[in-house]
Parts: C-alpha cells; sequence; structure tokens
C-alpha cells in the first residue's frame, strides 16, 4: 500500500514536469503562428488515438452500461471544457492573468472536495494549499511587474477551465478508481475529439495546409504524445491512490518547470524570488500530502 503511495506520488510528480515543459515547447509552436485551438484539438484526437491503440495490447475490461454516460461526462469535465475553455480564455486575456487563476483550482478542489466527499479541511491542508497558491502566484509576478493584458471574459474561461477539472477530480473519483488508466482515457478523450473537432475543424484545415518547419510538427508531437499521452497515464494512476486535493496540489509545480526550462533555453531569468517561491510550492505539497484523509 506505502509502496503504491509513493509510486503515487512519483507519477503525479512526473505528470506535473511533462504539463511543465508542455509550456515553453507550446509556446514555440504558437508564436509560428500555429492555432491554439488546433493544438487542443490535436491533443485530443492524438491523445484518443494512442489510448486506443494501447488498449488493443491489454487485456479487455468491460465498462458497465451505466458507466458510459458518466465517462461522457467526465470527459466534458475533464479534458473538453478544461482544455477548451482554458484556451479559449487564453486568447482573450493575458498570460500572467490565466496563470494566477489556474492556480486557483487546489482550492477550488478542496472546497468541493468537503462537499461531495465530506473530506475535512483542516488547518493544516488550508494552510499547504495558501504556501501553494502564494508560491505560485509569487513566481508569475515575478517574471513581471504588471497585470495589464487581461479581460474579464477571457478571465473567467480560464476559472471556469480550472472549476471543471476540480469537478472532475471529486464528482467522478469513484468512476476513475473503477476502471483501468487506459479504459477510463480512451473512452474521455474519444467524447472530447468528437465533441471538439466541430469547433475546431476550420483551424485544423488551415494549420495543416500551411507550411510549417519540422520542428514546429516537433513541437506539436510533444504536446500530443508526452504532454497529454503520457502526462495522463501517470495522472490517473496518482488519481487512483490518492485525494483530489492532494492531487491537485502537484499543480503547483508546473510553473516552476515552466521557469526553469525557460531560464534554460534563455526565455526567463532565475534569481532570489523564484527560488523563494518555489521552495514556498514544494513545502506546499509535502503539508497537504501530510493532511489527514476523512478515513483518518
Amino acid at each position: 500500500m506505502k509502496s503504491n503511495r509513493l509510486f503515487a506520488h512519483v507519477s503525479l510528480a512526473m505528470s506535473a514536469m511533462l504539463w511543465g515543459l508542455m509550456a515553453p515547447i507550446g509556446k514555440t509552436v504558437l508564436v509560428t503562428g500555429f492555432s491554439a485551438v488546433s493544438l487542443a484539438s490535436l491533443r485530443m484526437i492524438g491523445a484518443a488515438v494512442c489510448f486506443w491503440i494501447t488498449s488493443f495490447f491489454l487485456p479487455k475490461e468491460e465498462v458497465k452500461r451505466r458507466d458510459y454516460l458518466l465517462l461522457f461526462f467526465a470527459a466534458m469535465f475533464g479534458i473538453m471544457l478544461n482544455q477548451g475553455a482554458y484556451t479559449f480564455g487564453l486568447s482573450l486575456t493575458s498570460p500572467i492573468d490565466a496563470s494566477i487563476i489556474v492556480t486557483m483550482m487546489p482550492v477550488i478542489t478542496m472546497v468541493l472536495a468537503a462537499v461531495f466527499l465530506r473530506e475535512p479541511i483542516t488547518w493544516l491542508k488550508a494552510f499547504g494549499v495558501f504556501l501553494g497558491l502564494s508560491g505560485a502566484v509569487l513566481l508569475i509576478l515575478s517574471g513581471t511587474g504588471s497585470l495589464a493584458g487581461g479581460n474579464v471574459w477571457g478571465n473567467l474561461l480560464c476559472l471556469s477551465a480550472s472549476f471543471s477539472f476540480a469537478c472532475y477530480l471529486t464528482v467522478f473519483r469513484d468512476l476513475i478508481r473503477r476502471y483501468t488508466v487506459f479504459t477510463l482515457m480512451k473512452w474521455m478523450f474519444l467524447y472530447s475529439a468528437v465533441c471538439f473537432i466541430p469547433v475546431s475543424y476550420k483551424s485544423l484545415l488551415t494549420d495543416f495546409s500551411a507550411s510549417y518547419p519540422v520542428t514546429v510538427w516537433a513541437g506539436v508531437a510533444y504536446v500530443v504524445f508526452f504532454g497529454t499521452y503520457i502526462a495522463y497515464i501517470f495522472m490517473l494512476y496518482g488519481q487512483q491512490h490518492l485525494r483530489p486535493t492532494v492531487v491537485s496540489m502537484y499543480n503547483y509545480v508546473q510553473p516552476v518547470v515552466s521557469t526553469l526550462v525557460s531560464v534554460v533555453i534563455g526565455l526567463a531569468s532565475f534569481g532570489p524570488v523564484k527560488a523563494f517561491a518555489a521552495m514556498l510550492i514544494f513545502t506546499a505539497v509535502y503539508v497537504v500530502t501530510q493532511s489527514k484523509a476523512r478515513v483518518e
């Protein structure tokens, strides 16, 4: 049991690092003119293909008839609404506003877990979430001195993206634990891709008809395979063994990874402020993991 929990934490850390790398890599793709809507759509389509191909080589798992509907709604909250709302929101507002709003997800998850799962909001858990939120905001603000460029509707869309994923983590927790990672993901990404294609097909046609260099398609491949397919495998394993609030806390690790990679490739600088912010974030993750669950 302890080994499963340890590997669950390692898995969540790996998914956070893969998602953190996706920010600078995805940026190099989008600055070439590649549509954010197309990139989001390719994540869903590509991941659906990868998970279905993988499932053919694994033992077949039967899904209860009533769970197909639950999988559809889980896909809407956990993938389509989350990725779609964030993409459209980011196109309207500033990256700084969007990043700050996304760090609210652990707070939302903590509240929803208390409502739906009766998980206690202990002082230790609340303090950990506050530390993580403070560290993430400090890290983001250290890159600029202004919050200008925001947009109310864009900010609301980014907030709805965080809310939808927090709902997925809490409301569908039992569904997540009933099936293996590959069964869950192949159906969820299939539903998401089918529903998102009507929104994105024009952007896809435009981008596929354009002449992008190989490096752009290599970046797209990373986002689809490592940033989505592999990252979701790690995340789902963590979800199946840890509480929703603990899972959501690893969301704070992503800006740390993004910042470090940006420093390495020359997109940002690293100083005492960023180091202090990173320390707050990792301390927060540890504090929340030490808080007690309802069963304890």
